[in-house]
Formats: C-alpha cells, structure tokens, sequence
C-alpha cells in the first residue's frame, strides 16, 4: 500500500482523545501543511476532539507560519506542552493559542525543551519516566510553578518531587504519543526520510520512535517524493518502517520567512565577508564586552538577543573558528544566524539531533553559554521566560533551563534597564534619558535560572549591561566594571530596583569597547 496521501487523507486517522507529538522550531521544520489540515478538519466536522499537543520547541512563528495556532481551538485541543511558543512584537495580536491560555481554555505548560525530549524518549523505550535535576528551584520545581502556564494546568501537574539514593530530583512521568507529526526534505515511496533542505533534524526520529513504539503513528511532510532506492542510506534520518504517512508540501518554507537558503542547510559555504558586522551602537558595546569572556578552542552555547551578535564580533576581528558556536536545534560551528533566521547557522561543522545537543547541555559538557535577561533578582535568578503584562512578547524558556542547569560558565547580555535614550560619544557612554522599568530588581517575576542552585554548584555567572559589569559573588551581585563617562551613584546604582555591591578594586570598562573600529580582540587560551 502506498505510504503517499494528502495532508486531509493523513489526518482522518487522528482520533479523539490522541496525544500528538509536533517537530518543529518556530518556522524550521514546522509540518505547518498538516496542521492546516487537522484544524480545517476540526472547523468542518467538529473532530477530533480532546487532543494533547506535545512540541519541544515552539511550533510554528508568528511570521507567516501559524503551525499550532491551526489547531489552537477550543474543543479540538485541550492540552498543550510545549518547551516554547510562538512570540512576537508587543503591539501585535497575540498568537491563538496565547489566547487559549489566557482564557484558560487549554491546559498549558511550559517545560524545558530537554526535558520534552527526555519525556519522549522514556516514552519510547516504555520506561516510567525522567528523573533530573534540571529545573530545581527554578519555575520547573513543583515548590514554585511546576511548569503551570495557567490555572487550568495548575490543578494537573506534571512534575513531583523524589527522593532517589536520598537526593531530591523532579520527575516526568515519560509520554507516549499515539501520533507523531514530523517534515524533512525528501521521501521516497517507503517512506524513508532525508533532510537535505533543512537547517537541523530537530528530535525527527526520536518522535517517530515514541509514536510507532507506543502503538501509534507517525505523519510525515516532506517538500518531494523520490523514487525507491535514491537517497543514499546514510542520508536517511528516518527509515520508512517508522512512517506510515507522506504528505507532500512542495511550498514549505525552510524556517521562518524564508523559502530556501543553501548556506542554512549547509549546501553552500558563504563567504566570511558576506556577514554583515553589527552596527555600532550600545548593543555592540555588550557583545564586544561578552566577546572578552571567551576563551581559545572553547565550544560555546548561543542564545537569542544581543548574545547573538557576538558570532559577528568575532568575524569583525579576524577570529572566526576560535569558538565552536552550538545551538539547541543541532547546530554545530559556522556562524548562527539572526532575527529570523535564528536557531540556524550557515557554514555548520555539522548538525546533531537536538536531544543529543540538550544531553551536552544538561550535562555541562560545553565551556561557556551566552544568554540574555529579562530580570535579574538580588540573588542572582534570572527571569527570561515571562513578560507577564504581553506574554506572547516571550517564546517561554526554550532550552535556556536545560542549559544554564550545569553550565560551568554564563554570561547573560542585556540593557541596564528598559527604555533609555542612550548614545556613544568620544569613547564615552551618554544616556539622554534615563529609563523607566529597572531589570535589576528583587525578585523576579518568573525564575527561569536560579541564583540560589547556582551559588551551590559554584557557576561562574556574569551579567554584561552597558553600563556595567556584574558578577555573582558568593551569592551577591557585584559591580565590578562601569563605563567610561558614567557616575557610578546616579547611572547605576540609583537605576537599579535592589541593592548591588561595588567590587573594592571597580574598574573602567575596555576603551576600545565604544571606538568604532576593530577592537584588536584577543582570546586568551583556557
């Protein structure tokens, strides 16, 4: 029997009550075709009804590819894991299915996106679930939110407490989804699966393990259907005996905005010139300022804002390849790619499936991370993951909780505080007006990194701002850096919402930080 069916063929089998596994990360290998689909079945018959929705990262963006907002209704989904959501600009309306959660007609979670994987795998292998300590303390932990979105989710938690070899650890019952909705670039007529288009595999096959081992299925778009026999063996990262269903979507976008890009999936090496450098502005300040904790030879975890640009500081200085960049979605080297775009990188060393790049992660393999701030409490927590008056401003956390759970070394990135008129001049930092909402504050509003389980695993966590540098000091936060041309009274100390210490031996900030040109940046070696 031929495996090739529409995308309204495919999902007549979805049945009430199903617990649905979606592959994607924003628009990268969101199956947008089939979730169109499942929710036009649902306007039109009024079925299925009662599904559980299960994504690692966001499914779908809020730029063109709606991917669970298609299924974002009432009736048809009542509850929703997911280690991200869709986000988008404040003055937008928000996504469908932040609507759902506010109104609390969805069960919402927000858990780690490792975490979503490891759930998946132990579903796969028919084991009872995850223990880790991944989350402790932070949103995660049952003694703050238990990854609660909302009250409809509050009164069903998915997360406890164990005692194991007298140790606390938080435990995911694992889950096993009855269907699993994955994409990649090629299948042939069996079914087997290539991503050759594609800036990363995401958790493909290990979704599709979890469906077909636990009973269920497995849906899969792809962008075409080859003949038998022509992907080469080693080019496929789903073998057909895992998938039941192709749906073929010729338009389907590679990630977000963006039809085709040769360098994302690593078909095309991009010259280093064609990177743009980065504006020259205080944000440029920050990344140059993050730049100088890095070291020779290390691999270095990147995360979405000004961090982000630090990749293209280093083009600018001559030192590409000294770091290996890695990003969650399986990325590894080359230069991550931003706004859209980002979560991919062109001229990758090589792409991991993301539950193997979380495995590194959790574990603390990698050197340093490089992240961004919402909030930052006394204690050093720091909040990322919830704007609570635009909630959809935010993805949630991501992979931010599995990453920061051991990392050795962070560095978060952020303005001092939120709406500044700032502005650099004659290697000076000039602020025009000054800020109205503090970011450094007492107690954040949602802890998405913990101050407190830092200080006890020793982590190395410095806050770059551009105004000052801030590190945690047994469990306090010091000022140990301000920029050239600030009062360290007035611009920084009266600006924040909570007390900070000022380091004995306070310096001036890097000159070469706010000159224009190339700053002659060296990385020491470890």
């Amino acid at each position: 029997m031929s495996k090739i069916a529409t995308a309204e063929e495919a999902v007549r089998h979805i049945k009430d009550d199903c617990i649905i596994a979606v592959n994607s990360s924003s628009g990268l290998c969101c199956p947008d075709a089939v979730l169109a689909a499942l929710g036009a079945r649902f306007d039109s018959e009024g079925a299925p009804r009662n599904l559980t929705s299960i994504h690692p990262i966001a499914a779908g963006d809020m730029f063109g590819t709606p991917g669970v907002d298609h299924i974002a209704k009432p009736g048809l989904l009542t509850k929703i894991i997911g280690g991200s959501y869709p986000s988008g600009p404040t003055k937008a309306k928000p996504p469908k299915i932040w609507q759902m959660i506010a109104a609390d007609q969805v069960k919402a979670y927000n858990v780690p996106s490792g975490i979503v994987f490891d759930i998946l795998r132990e579903g796969a292998a028919k084991r009872p679930g995850v223990l880790t300590k991944v989350g402790l303390k932070t949103f995660v932990d049952p003694d703050l939110e238990a990854c609660a979105m909302n009250d409809a989710a509050r009164d069903d938690p998915l997360v406890s407490h164990r005692d194991f070899e007298g140790e606390d650890w938080l435990f995911f019952p694992a889950i096993r989804p009855d269907v699993a909705i994955i994409r990649a670039t090629t299948a042939d007529e069996r079914g087997n699966l290539s991503f050759e288009h594609e800036g990363a595999y995401l958790g493909a096959m290990e979704m599709a393990l979890a469906a077909r081992n636990s009973g269920g299925f497995v849906i899969a778009q792809v962008k075409r259907v080859a003949q038998n026999g022509s992907i080469r063996p080693h080019d496929v990262r789903v073998p057909g005996i895992l998938v039941d269903f192709v749906v073929e979507a010729p338009e389907q976008l590679q990630t977000t905005a963006t039809q085709y890009d040769p360098a994302i999936s690593g078909e095309l090496i991009r010259p280093l010139h064609s990177f743009r450098n980065a504006e020259f502005n205080v944000g440029k300040v920050i990344a140059r300022r993050v730049a100088q904790e890095l070291r020779d030879g290390w691999a270095v975890n990147i995360g979405f804002g000004i961090s982000a640009n630090v990749p293209r500081i280093l083009v600018e200085e001559g030192l590409h390849g000294a770091v290996t960049w890695m990003i969650e979605q399986g990325a590894v080297g080359g230069v991550p790619l931003l706004d859209f775009k980002f979560g991919c990188a062109a001229n990758a060393e090589a792409y991991v499936a993301s539950p193997h790049q979380f495995t590194y992660f959790q574990a603390g393999g990698f050197d340093a991370s490089l992240l961004s701030f919402l909030e930052v409490g006394r204690d050093g927590s720091v909040n990322v993951s919830r704007l609570r008056g635009v909630p959809h401003r935010t993805a949630g956390a991501g992979g931010f909780v599995d990453i920061t759970a051991r990392a050795r070394k962070i560095i978060f990135s952020g303005n001092f505080n939120a709406g500044a008129k700032m502005r650099i001049e004659d290697g000076r930092l000039v602020i025009d007006t000054e800020g109205k909402v503090a970011k450094f504050v007492e107690d954040v509003d949602q802890v998405s990194f913990s101050g407190i389980r830092a200080r006890e695993l020793g982590q190395d966590v410095t806050y770059v701002t551009e105004r000052c540098v801030i590190r945690l000091l047994d469990g306090e936060l010091v000022v140990t850096e301000i920029a050239p041309g600030l009062d360290l009274q007035k611009d920084v100390l009266d600006q924040a919402a909570t007390g900070l210490k000022v380091s004995d031996s306070l310096k001036t900030m890097d000159a070469r930080l706010f000159a224009s040109g190339a700053m002659q940046l060296k990385l020491a070696k470890p």
